[in-house]
């Protein structure tokens, strides 16, 4: 498998492409200056002029290609090699979710350009294999690293029917009896259902969270979209200041921050993350509309279906991480902060918001220490301290990490690796 940027592999298909008419490679020589005087006092070039014209084109093909040459050699590794790379290109951050394993990802659709503008990207189906397993992917929506594709499956009818009856069954399960759901899950349907995790999956809760739902938090203290952008992008400078550095937004919702990570045109690459597939897809409509994305020149943006308690991202592959409102909905925080953790990069930074459990309290008087997780609605944070201890005991260093009450019942989190 080779490992080249994207941004590289871009270059590349614009150099394959280009031809030597419209691919200029030197400006006009003294002599095709003087043929087009030539040409506009209606003259006709000399013998000689035509046949340095017809030099400069040859020369100018060969640097083409010589070009195209010392490209291939970068990205290949082997001198003027033009080999097809048939694994696809090794993604430099995201992984298999469970091994950890390095994934590969082969693009198909017609006029593929990966990374830059979104717009480019249309159609595009991408297949992403690890040596255990198989996910995939499309431009128009996200990459679902949740999910491994089963390829033992009939055929991908079987696979659609019954992700949708996974999907329809989470989204129903506050008004399925508890008798039923276990009948489902007789029949071979998953009757798990979080509250906390699976609320979300609703796609009536995606069509709501950017109008009025999440405006709703300010009455805890929460400083806003704008404000906690200012926040987050302040405190991630110093270790997300250059043109590649990753920038992830963990838990995205309907991208209200990713777009505005992917707007500012300065990270190298933008991952938009949630476990929801119907966040993403609003998310993704959001993104085709928002008129900054469609200038982006420098970031890649991408957008992916994942579980925050298995990241699948490389070791130390990520220069800082946002969580905005997200970790009151993770259910197994531990395994949450270990892993943003370990795929943060050492000096990255981790910025997060969150509710204290007296915003909930009207929730949790129907709830104890020793009611499940899987039956809370929200996580329990009943101080700052209980929130400090959760990251210490999952690799923060205490004396880097800092956290802060806005308000009635907002913290904000700081934390560096």
């Amino acid at each position: 498998m080779v490992r080249i940027s994207y941004s590289a592999l871009s270059l590349l298909l614009l150099l394959s492409s280009s031809n030597v008419s419209s691919f200029q490679l030197s400006a006009p020589s003294l002599q095709q200056r003087n043929n087009i005087v030539a040409k506009k006092n209606g003259d006709q070039p000399s013998l000689t002029s035509r046949l340095d014209a017809t030099a400069t084109d040859v020369d100018n093909e060969k640097k083409l290609q010589e070009r195209k040459k010392e490209l291939l050699t970068l990205l290949l590794g082997s001198e003027g090699s033009s080999k097809n790379n048939e694994n696809g290109i090794v993604d430099p951050v995201l992984c298999d979710p469970v091994t950890k394993e390095q994934i590969s990802v082969v693009a198909r659709g017609n006029n593929v350009v990966l990374g830059g503008q979104e717009s480019n990207n249309k159609g595009i189906t991408f297949e992403l294999t690890s040596p255990s397993n198989k996910y995939s992917g499309s431009s128009d929506t996200f990459l679902n690293l949740l999910t491994p594709v089963d390829e033992d499956a009939n055929d991908n009818n079987d696979n659609d029917n019954n992700n949708f009856l996974q999907r329809a069954t989470r989204q129903l399960a506050p008004l399925i009896p508890p008798q039923l759901r276990s009948v489902l899950s007789v029949a071979g349907i998953d009757d798990s259902y979080i509250p906390m995790r699976d609320l979300f999956t609703s796609p009536s809760v995606s069509f709501a969270y950017e109008r009025g739902w999440r405006q709703g938090f300010a009455s805890a203290g929460f400083p806003g979209a704008d404000r906690e952008f200012v926040m987050a992008t302040e405190y991630f400078a110093p270790v997300a200041s250059s043109d590649g550095a990753v920038v992830v937004d963990m838990s995205c919702a309907t991208g209200l921050f990713t777009r505005r990570f992917a707007a500012k045109d300065t990270y190298g690459r933008v991952l938009g993350c949630d476990y929801s597939d119907a966040m993403l897809t609003e998310a993704r409509r959001r993104i085709n509309n928002a008129d900054g994305i469609k200038k982006m020149k420098t970031t890649q943006l991408d957008l992916v279906q994942l579980d925050v308690g298995q990241i699948p991202m490389s070791d130390g592959s990520v220069d800082a991480l946002h969580a905005g409102a997200a970790m009151h909905c993770w259910p197994d925080l531990d395994a949450a902060i270990s892993e943003i953790y370990r795929v943060l990069k050492p000096g990255g930074r981790y910025f997060a918001t969150t509710f204290l459990s007296t915003y909930f309290s009207v929730l949790n008087t129907q709830n104890d220490d020793s009611t499940p997780i899987s039956q809370l609605a929200f996580q329990n944070f009943k101080s700052t301290d209980t929130l400090k201890e959760l990251l210490v005991r999952n690799g923060f260093d205490a004396d880097k990490t800092s956290l802060e009450v806005l308000g009635a019942a907002c913290v904000v989190i700081r934390a560096e690796k």
